[in-house]
C-alpha cells in the first residue's frame, strides 16, 4: 500500500510577519534603476557616449580656451546653485548645520579674496585636490544608491568601492603627463618644497601595484558574491566602468588638458543637476513644510525644469565677469566669490548628501535595508572629529601660504628642471624647462629643449613660436621668422605669434608687410598692448599721427603703466599740432 506524504499545515501568518514577508517582497520587486532605465542611461550611466561626440564637434569650432572657460563657467559653477539652495533652503537641514552654515562662507570668502588679492596659489592647489576628491566622492555616491536599490547590503562591499574608484581616480591623475605636470607646478608655484624626482618616479610606479591590487580584490569580490548567489547589481558595475574609464579618457586620451576637464566637468555636472532635481522634487512632494521659494522651483512642472536650468547658467555667469572686468578691486572680489563657491560645494556636499542618512534615502527612493555604506565614526565627539579635518587643511595650506608669501617659492628654474626630470618624454615639460633657461640667459640650451619638445610633438604650436624667439635674440632674424611662420600656422587665431612676427619683420624693416601683419594680430586679439604701440610707431612714421594717437591711447586703456606708449604718445600728439 503506497503511503502519501501528508502535508503538514502552516499556521497563520502573523502580522508582523506578514509585514515583513510584504516589504522583503517590494524590495525584491524594486527597480534597479532610479529613475527609469533610459533616464539613467542619459544622465547617469551612459552620459560619457554622449558627451564625446558633442565635444569633438564643439572643438571643430571653438578653442580649448573658449570651451574651458565656457563649461568652467556655465557648468562648474552654475551647478553649485541646487547645493546652496538645500543648504539654505530647507530649514530642517540649515537648523542642524546652522553654525557651519553661517561660518564657512564668511570665512572662505575672505580667505579666497585675500588669496586673489596676495596671487596665494595654495588655494587653488586646494580647489583642485579637493575637487579631484569630489569627483570621485559623486562617483562612490552613486555606487551606494545603485547597491541600495539592488538591496546589496555589506560595509565590505562599500569600502571596496571606495578603494576602487580612489585608486583609478589617483592614478589617472599621476600618470597623466598632461594634468599631472600641470599639478606639480601649481604645487610648486603654491610654496612646496622640491620633491626628489626619484620619489616622484617611485610613487608613479608603486600606484601601478596598488591599482593592480585594489582591482583584483574588487574583481575577487564580485565573483565571491556571484559564485554565493548574493546580490549584485549589474547598474553600479556598468557606472564604476563608465565613469572610470571616461575619467582615463578625460585625463590621458585627449590632446588639451583644458577639453578634458570640460569633458568630464560636463558628465559630472549632469549626474548632480539630475540627483538632486530628483531630491529636492520629492522633498517638496512629502514634506508639507517646505515653503517659498524650493516648493515653487522644485514642483512636478516640465515648465519648471527650464527655470531650474535658468538659475543654473544665471549662477554660472558670474564666473565670466571677472574676465570682463578691468577695476582691480571688483576683480579679486568677484574671483574670490567664484573660488569660494566652489570650496563652499565641496565642503556642503560632504555631509547633506550622505546616503546612510534616513531622509536622502526615502527621497531616492532607497530601501533602508539595502544600504552598504561606511559606518559613521562613532568614537570621538562630532565637533571634534569637524575640527580634525579642517586642521588637517588648514595646517599644510597655511605653511604654503607662508612659503610663497616669504619668498620661499622654488625658483622657476629649478623645478621645472625637476618635472622634467620626472617627465623626459613629455614634450611640455621640455618646453617649460626650455623657457626657464632661456629666461635665465641660456638660450642655446633652450633651443635644444625647444627642438626636442618639437621632436615629440611636431604640432606644438608654442615651442615654434619660442624658437623664433631665441633665434631673434641671437639676432638670426631669417631663421627667426621661418619659426613664427610655423608656429603661426599651426596655431592661426594666435595674434601674439603675429604681433611677434611683425616685430621680426620691422627688424628685417620690412615695415608695410610688418604693418599688415600688426593689423591682423589686433584683428585676432584687440587687447595686445604691445603689437597696438608697435603699429603706432609705424604709423607715425608713415606721418598717419592721428591713427597712431588711437592705437598709442588703445595701448595705454589695456596697460596704463606703459611708459613707452606715453612717451610716444605724447610725441605723436606733438607731430599733430605742428
Amino acid at each position: 500500500m503506497a503511503t502519501h506524504a501528508v502535508p503538514l499545515a502552516r499556521p497563520p501568518a502573523s502580522r508582523s510577519s506578514s509585514t515583513s514577508q510584504s516589504a522583503s517582497a517590494q524590495t525584491t520587486r524594486s527597480s534597479p534603476w532610479i529613475l527609469d532605465r533610459w533616464r539613467d542611461l542619459v544622465l547617469f550611466v551612459g552620459t560619457p557616449v554622449l558627451l564625446i561626440p558633442i565635444f569633438t564637434a564643439a572643438q571643430a569650432r571653438w578653442s580649448a580656451q573658449d570651451i574651458f572657460l565656457f563649461v568652467g563657467a556655465f557648468g562648474a559653477m552654475g551647478h553649485h546653485l541646487p547645493g546652496m539652495i538645500r543648504a539654505y533652503g530647507d530649514r530642517a537641514l540649515f537648523q542642524r548645520f546652522k553654525t557651519r552654515f553661517v561660518i564657512a562662507p564668511l570665512a572662505l570668502l575672505a580667505v579666497c579674496i585675500w588669496s586673489s588679492v596676495y596671487n596665494i596659489q595654495a588655494v587653488q592647489l586646494v580647489a583642485l585636490a579637493w575637487g579631484i576628491w569630489h569627483g570621485m566622492m559623486q562617483t562612490y555616491g552613486f555606487c551606494r544608491i545603485y547597491d541600495a536599490k539592488a538591496s546589496a547590503k555589506g560595509s565590505a562591499r562599500a569600502r571596496i568601492d571606495l578603494a576602487l574608484c580612489f585608486a583609478w581616480f589617483l592614478a589617472a591623475v599621476l600618470l597623466s603627463p598632461m594634468r599631472f605636470r600641470s599639478s606639480l607646478d601649481l604645487y610648486y608655484d603654491s610654496g612646496g618644497p622640491v620633491i626628489p624626482p626619484v620619489v616622484v618616479i617611485s610613487v608613479r610606479s608603486a600606484i601601478l601595484f596598488v591599482l593592480a591590487g585594489v582591482s583584483a580584490v574588487f574583481l575577487w569580490r564580485q565573483w565571491k558574491d556571484w559564485r554565493g548567489a548574493k546580490i549584485v547589481s549589474p547598474v553600479k558595475i556598468t557606472l564604476l566602468v563608465s565613469s572610470i574609464a571616461f575619467w582615463w579618457y578625460c585625463n590621458n586620451g585627449v590632446q588639451n588638458i583644458l577639453v578634458g576637464i570640460a569633458l568630464f566637468e560636463v558628465f559630472h555636472d549632469v549626474q548632480y543637476l539630475a540627483i538632486v532635481w530628483i531630491y529636492n522634487r520629492s522633498r517638496v512632494e512629502r514634506d508639507e513644510s517646505i515653503h517659498g521659494f524650493m516648493r515653487f522651483v522644485f514642483r512636478r512642472s516640465g515648465s519648471l525644469i527650464g527655470v531650474y536650468l535658468g538659475l543654473v547658467l544665471a549662477y554660472g555667469s558670474i564666473a565670466l565677469t571677472t574676465s570682463g572686468t578691468s577695476i582691480e578691486s571688483i576683480k579679486h572680489v568677484l574671483i574670490g566669490v567664484v573660488t569660494a563657491s566652489a570650496l563652499l560645494h565641496f565642503y556642503y556636499d560632504g555631509f547633506i548628501w550622505k546616503v546612510r542618512e534616513t531622509q536622502t534615502r526615502v527621497m531616492l527612493g532607497i530601501d533602508g535595508s539595502g544600504v552598504s555604506t561606511l559606518p559613521a565614526p562613532r568614537s570621538w565627539p562630532a565637533w571634534l572629529r569637524h575640527g580634525l579635518r579642517w586642521a588637517v587643511l588648514i595646517i599644510p595650506v597655511g605653511a604654503l601660504c607662508g612659503a610663497q608669501l616669504g619668498g620661499r617659492v622654488v625658483p622657476a628654474l629649478e623645478r621645472t628642471q625637476k618635472v622634467a626630470e620626472v617627465l623626459p618624454q613629455d614634450a611640455q615639460a621640455q618646453l617649460n624647462y626650455g623657457k626657464a633657461l632661456h629666461n635665465a640667459g641660456r638660450v642655446q640650451e633652450a633651443i635644444a629643449k625647444y627642438e626636442f619638445a618639437l621632436a615629440k610633438q611636431p604640432t606644438l604650436a608654442e615651442a615654434e613660436s619660442y624658437l623664433g624667439l631665441a633665434w631673434r635674440d641671437l639676432g638670426q632674424l631669417d631663421r627667426s621668422l621661418e619659426h613664427y611662420e610655423r608656429s603661426f600656422h599651426l596655431d592661426p587665431k594666435n595674434g601674439k605669434c603675429e604681433s611677434n612676427l611683425a616685430g621680426v619683420l620691422v627688424a628685417k624693416g620690412l615695415l608695410t608687410e610688418a604693418r599688415v601683419r600688426y593689423e591682423h594680430s589686433l584683428s585676432l586679439n584687440s587687447d595686445l598692448q604691445i603689437a597696438h604701440k608697435e603699429l603706432a610707431d609705424l604709423l607715425t612714421g608713415a606721418g598717419e599721427y592721428k591713427a597712431a594717437i588711437e592705437h598709442y591711447e588703445a595701448a595705454l586703456r589695456i596697460q596704463p603703466d606703459f611708459p613707452e606708449a606715453k612717451e610716444n604718445l605724447s610725441f605723436a600728439r606733438t607731430l599733430t599740432r605742428q
